[in-house]
């Protein structure tokens, strides 16, 4: 698990852009060993038009998964994600936590080799911030991808982060997790 921390501009979410193969490099190569990427935005990025059910569902059906299968898997995991009695809903109807939530589940849905996460908890308060981090500690864990964590919070560094990426003005450099006080972190988890 790699965190990748810096100001706001500085390239963050563009390395994840380069990751998931949405931007192309403008010289150099970009190398993945890895066919399921997920991906959780800054925003949930969810169809307006789709329920909950339907929208966790609609990369399976992308990737040529049958109908039936798609809505018991998405329906499955909107259940570890506790919005189950949800899943007829709309968007439009849900929180914004609940709607990350489906975000999310949408991203693990595909059970990813590697989950990208460009901010995903900006703009939630402190106590669905908590909440959400915890979400995706137990679904990492549970499902051994590795990840790729975009943020210029600390606080927002899932828990079983093993390296960091600092970006700054001045350059690059990889720190340890217990070199930025995340033991204290982790406690308080």
């Amino acid at each position: 698990m790699l965190a990748v921390l810096g100001p706001s501009g500085i390239g963050k979410s563009t390395l994840l852009r380069l990751a998931a193969r949405l931007s192309r490099p403008t010289s150099g190569t970009v190398m993945l060993a890895v066919r399921r990427i997920g991906f959780v935005f800054q925003e949930p990025r969810l169809l307006p038009w789709r329920t909950a059910l339907e929208n966790v569902a609609l990369p399976l059906l992308a990737m040529g998964v049958p109908l039936e299968q798609a809505r018991t898997r998405a329906a499955a995991m909107l259940g570890r994600m506790g919005l189950a009695a949800f899943a007829t809903s709309c968007p439009e109807t849900l929180s914004g936590g609940m709607r990350q939530r489906v975000s999310l589940a949408r991203a693990f849905v595909v059970e990813p080799e590697l989950l990208l996460l460009d901010e995903p908890f900006t703009g939630l308060d402190p106590e669905l911030r908590l909440s959400m981090r915890r979400h995706l500690d137990a679904l990492l864990a549970a499902s051994g991808a590795a990840s790729l964590h975009v943020t210029h919070d600390i606080g927002d560094i899932p828990v079983r982060t093993n390296r960091i990426l600092r970006l700054t003005a001045a350059g690059v450099r990889f720190e340890r997790p217990c070199d930025l006080g995340m033991t204290v972190l982790k406690e308080a988890l």
